[in-house]
């Protein structure tokens, strides 16, 4: 079985020219260090089997991955012509999606498993949005933009900015302090933007453009990418004129947005086609599609067929409106299809990590992923037709082009299998869990267990690996224990058609005080939420909530999603962290912060989640103000020093 496995691996990765490497599997792996210029490309991480003994069930430790090897990284230019740069935005672009706030720690945990994954650029923010915007981009800069791999590899941290000095300013600020910093600027191109957004002639337009990069290289940045929003929609010869200008001011990556979705492939492919054969000098063609028409992935391989070399994308495909390009479809695209169809193309990608960020992704966002999502959706490889499975059973290539352990997904010994029940033990837990993907280990592990010995009584036929995702994920929703600011203990309703719905709710706050709380509403989870919200005392808005059976069954666990967006009429002055400027628009909304909930009983399932929510935002304010506070000190202890050394000058003299 183990050698059917490697077997299956090995030939998917060597489909179109790439072969699997993966240390402790038989016959060991070599270096890709080494590898000669003409073979990097044809070699790429792939995590199949383990050692004789069987097939592997777990995730690969980082040790056990070989990465892959890229060409050195010049800013402008890329000297292996078929090698395709990777640009996360997920952590910009994606968080844009209503919703998907994240804190400054959770995008420090997501761009170092961005790293892992091998992006070349990972956008870390809008730096000028709000002051934690900024310091959460600063971080990554100074902490993931720092560190280097045994291989050479440390990711490019970029921060985008309107075409103006202020932004401008805190992108660098933001990003200074990595290695490879990236200022990328942007102004709208388009007819309908020059006219009734910006007001402003071409002529204007490209000035700005023009000003903008001139200024950001002024500061010391050798890095930056320029971007005409909306470029979909441009007249051609007004954006060779523009992106001509920016290039002989500096701009080093050309980024060429289908802001609105609205591209079909052949337009995409002759838009960038167009650029490479009119605009002239040393510079790097980008794409940025959006998803409006659900081409965002096929129009980004048209890019790059006509001569990309730079794709931009988010895990999940997560992002504004209907999301941008997702980097698992496009990269896994790359990666199967590349060598045979797209002119020898390739990425550095280790596909391995995939479905590691996008389960991470999926969980700190609370944007959840469609089951039959291509690469890391549910269904991507469940097989239900009797025929399938049939072809399944004889050969898994039937049908099946990519093997699930390739992106990172381990189903082990034909499926996970092992159903988890009241009898199950810790450790039978625990390594479950990381069969699954969750090596918890301490507290996290026995706040898991014990939700999974309450939830695994009130249940005939054990817990399915779909109802222990959804209660890990519930239990990590409200970030670290060392976070959580308000627990629930308990909760009880009455309701029905004899009266009206009552909730007592118990919950233990930030203080260590168990407090207790009861209330009346319109049905018995409003009930719950308004009791809830007077132990709390804050008032937010509910703008979502959503239940689904996490399983078929009448036993099935209820998964709850809500989204709260707190009421700044009533926030405490000074709180002004919630609040961030939209990157298009430029004006300031407060942010939506999402989080899941899993019970039983569909009542508690909704508590969990609106409890999490809400600790998530408490969470994040008090960061906010931290960091705020620490800026305030800083300033302070340096006016000090100046006025120290004022004082001390005439004494000198």
């Amino acid at each position: 079985m183990a050698a059917m496995a490697a077997s299956h691996a090995a030939v998917t990765a060597r489909a179109f020219g790439a072969s699997a490497s993966l240390k402790g599997a038989k016959g060991g792996a070599k270096g890709l260090a080494a590898a000669s210029p003409g073979s990097i490309r044809r070699r790429a991480p792939v995590a199949a089997a383990g050692d004789a003994g069987g097939v592997r069930v777990g995730p690969l430790s980082d040790a056990e991955v070989v990465r892959t090897a890229r060409p050195e990284y010049i800013p402008d230019r890329i000297s292996d012509p078929n090698y395709v740069r990777v640009f996360d935005t997920t952590l910009r672009d994606g968080e844009q999606s209503p919703g998907a706030t994240l804190t400054s720690k959770e995008k420090l945990e997501i761009a170092r498993n961005l790293a892992k994954l091998g992006v070349d650029i990972i956008e870390a923010g809008f730096p000028i949005a709000s002051p934690d915007d900024l310091e959460a981009v600063r971080q990554i800069a100074k902490v993931v933009g720092n560190e280097v791999y045994p291989d050479g590899y440390v990711p490019v941290i970029c921060g985008l900015s309107r075409a103006n000095k202020r932004d401008i300013d805190a992108s660098w600020e933001g990003v200074r302090h990595a290695r490879r910093p990236r200022i990328h600027t942007f102004i709208a191109t388009s007819p309908i933007h020059m006219e009734f957004k910006l007001r402003k002639t071409p002529d204007e337009v490209v000035k700005i453009a023009v000003e903008a990069v001139t200024y950001a290289r002024s500061l010391g940045c050798v890095d930056v990418e320029f971007s005409p929003e909306d470029a979909g929609r441009s007249d051609p010869i007004f954006l060779h004129r523009i992106l001509t200008a920016v290039v002989e001011a500096g701009a080093t990556t050309l980024n060429i947005p289908d802001t609105v979705g609205i591209c079909l492939p052949t337009e995409f492919g002759e838009l960038i086609a167009g650029i490479k054969a009119n605009v002239p000098g040393q510079f790097v063609i980008s794409t940025h599609c959006q998803n409006d028409l659900g081409l965002s992935t096929a129009n980004s391989l048209a890019g790059v067929a006509n001569g990309a070399r730079q794709v931009e994308c988010t895990i999940n495909g997560i992002g504004e409106r209907a999301g941008n390009a997702s980097l698992e479809e496009v990269c896994m695209a790359i990666f199967m299809r590349g060598q045979e169809k797209i002119f020898g193309t390739y990425t550095s990608i280790n596909p391995v990590y995939i479905y590691p960020c996008s389960k991470m992704v999926r969980e700190y966002s609370g944007m959840a992923v469609q089951p039959h999502k291509a690469i890391v959706g549910a269904n991507a490889f469940a097989h239900e037709s009797g025929i399938h499975q049939d072809g399944m059973l004889k050969n898994k290539l039937t049908y099946e082009i990519i093997a699930p352990e390739t992106i990172g997904y381990f189903r082990g010994d034909g499926d996970v299998g092992v159903v988890m029940g009241k009898h199950s033990g810790r450790h039978a837990l625990k390594s479950k869990l990381k069969q699954l993907g969750y090596p918890l280990e301490g507290e996290a592990l026995d706040e898991v267990f014990n939700r999974f010995k309450l939830v695994a009584e009130q249940k005939t036929g054990g817990m399915v690996d779909d109802e222990i995702i959804a209660l890990v994920n519930s239990e990590a929703a409200g970030g670290d224990s060392s976070e959580v600011s308000w627990k629930l203990e308990e909760v009880q309703v009455v309701c029905g058609t004899m009266g009206l719905p009552t909730a007592t709710v118990k919950m233990t706050g930030p203080d260590a005080i168990t407090r207790v709380n009861a209330t009346v509403g319109s049905g018995p989870v409003d009930a719950v939420y308004k009791a809830i919200d007077g132990l709390v005392g804050i008032k937010v808005h509910l703008v979502e909530y959503s239940v689904n059976a996490v399983v078929e069954g009448i036993e099935s666990l209820a998964q709850t999603r809500v989204a709260i967006r707190p009421d700044v009429q009533q926030l405490p002055a000074g709180r002004t962290a919630v609040m961030k400027a939209n990157v298009q628009t430029g004006s300031v909304e407060a942010r939506t912060f999402m989080a899941t909930g899993a019970d039983t009983d569909i009542v508690v399932a909704s508590a969990r989640a609106y409890v999490s929510a809400i600790n998530r935002m408490i969470s994040f304010m008090r960061a906010a103000e931290a960091s705020r506070a620490a800026e305030e000190a800083a300033a302070g202890r340096k006016q000090d020093e100046v006025a120290a050394a004022a004082a001390a000058a005439p004494a000198a003299r």
